[in-house]
């Protein structure tokens, strides 16, 4: 359907004549009358009677008419969801519950005029390639994976070391500690059925399991969150690994159980990954708020140096990250 006839058959029903309709739209009567004509032939109805005060909208005008506007409303709001500067900035946070979303939840806080378009992509390839066609403007991600680099146009910056918490239910022989190590993991059934092979998650677990020796489970069909948090409350011998700052819900009567793994603490290291020449403003409003200037990390070397880690804390991460 031919908008500009659209928004001339809206302007001369607001306007009440056709030539204070092309006085309004800088074009001559006669183009308003042939514009109206077109519109008409293609709807197969007559939207306009012509009296002696004016147009007149038909029964059929004056159901169009709210549909009308409606087309000129989705217009600009099509134009608007694409224009340099006014378009919400799109970001990928790989999932709702996770730490990117907090970070995300936060930026939004601070620079509450910020429009966000928040987005859950399933693992770091399809980021990186929606990022580097711009369906998306920045994604979270730990990157780049063994053995597979960035491709020279995107740019990527680590801006969050996640602390990785043992989760464990009431009767677990760990459910009492405060903290515990990796080597007190040995030998422990560590549970993680969502772990998919080929993912940047799964990549980062693969590092964690042999560089401490634990052993990571994927056993299983993995129906979700809730279903994984019933079956740890039942459980003596099984926990999983979960972030610091991922959100989790359970019912009072499990009883669950969040530990701090420490000496040292593995960290997930979540890295805001944009195209090299995306201008969007709002990306480089995150971008600072993200740096690590803004939030200063621990500085020792051996120690980490992005934000989410207290001062003095010893991290691990894997080397390829």
């Amino acid at each position: 359907m031919d908008l500009d006839a659209v928004r001339t058959f809206v302007t001369a029903a607001d306007a009440g004549r056709f030539q204070d309709a092309a006085a309004d739209l800088s074009v001559t009567p006669q183009a308003v009358s042939k514009r109206i004509a077109a519109l008409e032939r293609s709807l197969g109805v007559r939207l306009f009677t012509r009296t002696a005060r004016g147009a007149q909208l038909t029964v059929d005008g004056q159901a169009f008419l709210p549909h009308a506007r409606d087309l000129l409303r989705a217009e600009e709001r099509a134009v608007a969801a694409v224009r340099p500067g006014r378009r919400a900035l799109r970001v990928d946070v790989i999932g709702r519950r996770l730490a990117p979303a907090t970070l995300l939840r936060d930026f939004r806080l601070a620079c509450p005029g910020t429009e966000l378009d928040v987005v859950t992509l399933f693992d770091a390839d399809a980021a990186v390639d929606a990022v580097r066609t711009g369906t998306i403007d920045a994604s979270f991600r730990a990157v780049p994976m063994p053995g597979r680099q960035l491709p020279d146009d995107i740019r990527a910056s680590r801006v969050f070391d996640e602390p990785l918490q043992l989760l464990t239910g009431p009767d677990h022989a760990l459910a009492a500690a405060r903290t515990v190590s990796p080597a007190e993991l040995v030998g422990q059934r560590i549970w993680m059925p969502g772990l998919v092979p080929g993912t940047e998650w799964a990549a980062y677990y693969d590092a964690l399991a042999a560089a401490f020796a634990v052993t990571i489970e994927v056993t299983g069909p993995d129906f979700g969150t809730e279903p994984l948090l019933d079956t740890l409350a039942g459980s003596r011998t099984l926990a999983t690994f979960v972030g610091e700052r991922t959100h989790l819900v359970w019912p009072a009567d499990h009883g669950l159980r969040r530990i701090a793994v420490r000496e040292p603490t593995p960290v997930y290291p979540h890295s805001l990954v944009w195209h090299r020449d995306n201008r969007h403003p709002a990306l480089a409003a995150l971008r600072d708020h993200l740096a690590p200037g803004a939030s200063p990390g621990t500085g020792p070397a051996g120690r980490s140096s992005a934000r989410g880690v207290h001062p003095g804390v010893e991290t691990w991460v894997p080397a390829w990250a």
